[in-house]
């Protein structure tokens, strides 16, 4: 079953991807004085570094479903162009 399908018992709804800005935006309660943690600092940057490539992710998936969408439109002016002249190949 892959992440995008899975329910948790409670009945949620099914997973949604983040968005690059919901990436950008997550924010962490810091530590207390004394006890472990990582640092902010490296955190944010690993955080919008993440964003910068999903964000790429996503316009490369939005520029390959507009490739396929022509794809589609000329196959189907290809398939329609020889049903109208027979049998002629």
């Amino acid at each position: 079953m892959s992440v995008r399908n899975q329910r948790s018992s409670y009945g949620a709804l099914p997973y949604t991807p983040l968005l690059p800005w919901q990436v950008r935006e997550r924010r962490f309660k810091l530590v207390g004085l004394g006890r472990r943690g990582l640092e902010p600092d490296h955190v944010y940057a690993f955080i919008d570094r993440v964003a910068v490539d999903l964000a790429a992710v996503y316009a490369a998936l939005a520029a390959s479903r507009r490739e396929a969408a022509c794809a589609k439109v000329a196959l189907r002016r290809q398939q329609s162009d020889r049903g109208g002249r027979g049998s002629e190949a």
